[in-house]
């Protein structure tokens, strides 16, 4: 596919209602004026998305015109500076004369956090640029009035011509006094129902974690992830080379969405994942520093502790190596030792901001136990960075899955870092 430098002209109402997601068809459609702030410009991209916001991406999607090749080399760039460094003692950085040091300071670190990045992309596919940041065209289809707050049903834009539905939860307070409050992505595991079990929607009372955090006064976004529940995208035909870079863009066009909201605080936003959740707010967190605080659940371990290492997992269209999450992975069936990032890195990425893992130790999908090493490891960049609080772990004696009493934990996480003042 031809990516399309510019974003076209904002379009008309006529061609906003065309377009609808739900494939059970949705709701009549219409403009939300409520969506529609005095923060967005006249072309609807959100202002607030400047330079003076760190994105991390390495490579436009303008570039991508150039193919697999192009990707080819980010791949053999990333292979011949990472085969060099440990994927646990993530401190570490090459030298401009290609001599693994020790980091001592956090500017002299940067140099591994560029090169995870190139590691990142080289797996997922490029992190779209910022000419693909086109007009959201938010669409509200439905809204629903749940005590103290509503829940509106919506859809944005986050390419051209490419619309993904979401939820939004708002509470009612900050539509009528004029104050601002601070947002929060609330990403779904993998469940039948999708995005739908965190608003309340799919009878799973421990993933319902945007209606608890919107009765504390925080608008949620619950958006989709592709090729699960009722959102089936083509990734590939659409132009991304994993499941994974795409939910990481639609949550990145998430934020965007928050920016506009005359409602929401911008540039300094929450993200809370169980699961699927988990690791995808990680990921995103790593490429959008506009996240400040990143909660997540039963989310992680090392790549080779997946399953104990089990080599029937790194099979194409198996665990990590599905479509819908990084199908390059399965390039490294039988040689897990040469993968060129891994996740005490992703988290490394973050630093110094704050991370809120939730480990059960009876959790049969991610050894809580490979957990804390990826932790330790990412702790030694977060000592780097003066004032950073190192990453935090709990360890609820529980199964694969977000307890209350973590996840009341996870929300003061949440309010000491959006709430500081409170």
């Amino acid at each position: 596919m031809d990516w399309k430098p510019n974003c076209p002209p904002r379009a008309t109402s006529s061609d906003s209602e065309e377009r609808s997601i739900s494939p059970g068809g949705a709701l009549p459609v219409r403009e939300c004026s409520l969506l529609r702030g005095p923060e967005r410009d006249r072309t609807g991209t959100p202002p607030s998305v400047s330079t003076s916001v760190r994105l991390m991406p390495l490579m436009s999607r303008g570039l991508l015109g150039l193919g697999s090749l192009l990707l080819v080399a980010l791949l053999g760039l990333s292979s011949t500076s990472q085969a060099q460094l440990s994927r646990d003692r993530v401190s570490e950085y090459l030298s401009p004369e290609g001599k693994v040091r020790q980091a001592r300071t956090a500017a002299e670190w940067e140099t591994r956090r560029t090169s995870i990045h190139v590691s990142m992309q080289a797996i997922m596919g490029a992190f779209p640029g910022h000419s693909n940041r086109c007009p959201l065209e938010i669409i509200q289809e439905a809204e629903t009035h749940l005590g103290t707050y509503v829940r509106r049903q919506i859809s944005y834009q986050i390419l051209p011509g490419v619309r993904v539905p979401a939820y939004l939860l708002v509470p009612k307070s900050v539509l009528t006094d004029g104050r601002k409050t601070q947002g929060v992505l609330t990403l779904h595991q993998t469940h039948p129902e999708g995005r739908k079990v965190v608003v309340g929607l799919g009878n799973s009372p421990d993933d319902e974690y945007a209606v608890e955090l919107v009765k504390r006064g925080y608008v949620c976004l619950a958006p989709p992830y592709p090729m699960l529940a009722d959102y089936w995208p083509d990734v590939k035909k659409l132009g991304f080379d994993s499941g994974t870079m795409m939910a990481i863009w639609i949550n990145s066009r998430g934020l965007d969405l928050l920016c506009t909201l005359p409602f929401v605080e911008t540039n300094r936003f929450g993200c809370i994942g169980h699961s699927l959740g988990g690791h995808n707010g990680i990921y995103t967190a790593a490429f959008d520093s506009r996240i400040a605080a990143v909660v997540s659940s039963c989310g992680l371990d090392s790549y080779r502790d997946y399953y104990d290492g089990d080599p029937a997992n790194w099979q194409p269209e198996r665990g990590w190596c599905q479509t819908r999450y990084m199908p390059r992975l399965a390039g490294y069936h039988g040689r897990l030792h040469e993968l060129p990032f891994d996740f005490p890195e992703v988290l490394a990425a973050i630093a110094p901001r704050r991370i809120f893992i939730n480990a059960p130790t009876g959790d049969s999908n991610f050894r809580w136990r490979s957990v804390d090493r990826v932790v330790k490891s990412a702790n030694e960049v977060f000592a780097l960075f003066p004032g950073a609080v190192p990453i935090r772990v709990e360890h609820p004696d529980s199964p694969h899955r977000f307890p209350p009493e973590v996840r009341e934990e996870a929300y003061r996480v949440l309010d000491l870092v959006l709430r500081p003042s409170r």
